[in-house]
């Protein structure tokens, strides 16, 4: 593991840092954007805002998790500024059924069982959240206590959230 006790302007550890986790932070963006193009530049400028908080990281996580809370909240900004929309009113959310996380449910069965192809067709038509907590969860390996953290949400707001954009997948995927 690479101490982060180094100089932020030591452009050799910067350039370590850029090699080991930009394929890692380009596919979290290309999940949010349609274009190659937009994944990059987006890759470029949250390495930028790495560079420039570099200072800011006390190890008391693993970079990784640090660097994808950057890369997760800058991207959904960048879709924010691009005015489009997704309900985050975590008010409205229903009675959630505390199961465990291991035991999966009938759509974790269903998703698994589409076609790649057809899946990722089928997250491109979903909002940003919806898709993102999927990958969060499924690509990722996420638990919902980590999602929870990232997303600054609580646990059973999680699982109401991947409940309801596995639905959404179940319900695109039937339709199509």
């Amino acid at each position: 593991m690479i101490k982060l006790t180094l100089s932020t302007k030591d452009s050799r550890f910067f350039s370590v840092l850029y090699d080991r986790y930009a394929p890692y932070v380009y596919n979290k963006c290309f999940s949010f954007v349609d274009t190659k193009e937009e994944a990059q530049d987006l890759t470029h400028d949250i390495f930028i805002k790495v560079y420039l908080s570099l200072k800011t990281f006390k190890n008391e996580s693993k970079f990784s998790t640090w660097l994808y809370s950057i890369t997760y909240n800058f991207c959904v900004n960048f879709i924010s500024k691009k005015k489009i929309k997704y309900n985050l009113d975590i008010d409205q959310l229903g009675h959630i059924q505390d199961e465990g996380e291991e035991n999966g449910t009938e759509e974790d069965f269903d998703i698994l069982q589409i076609n790649y192809a057809k899946l990722q067709e089928i997250l491109r038509m979903l909002d940003v959240q919806d898709r993102i907590i999927l990958l969060m969860k499924y690509q990722d390996d996420l638990s919902i206590k980590e999602i929870s953290e990232l997303l600054k949400i609580g646990v059973s707001a999680v699982k109401m959230r991947l409940q309801r954009s596995k639905q959404k997948v179940m319900k695109k995927y039937k339709s199509l």
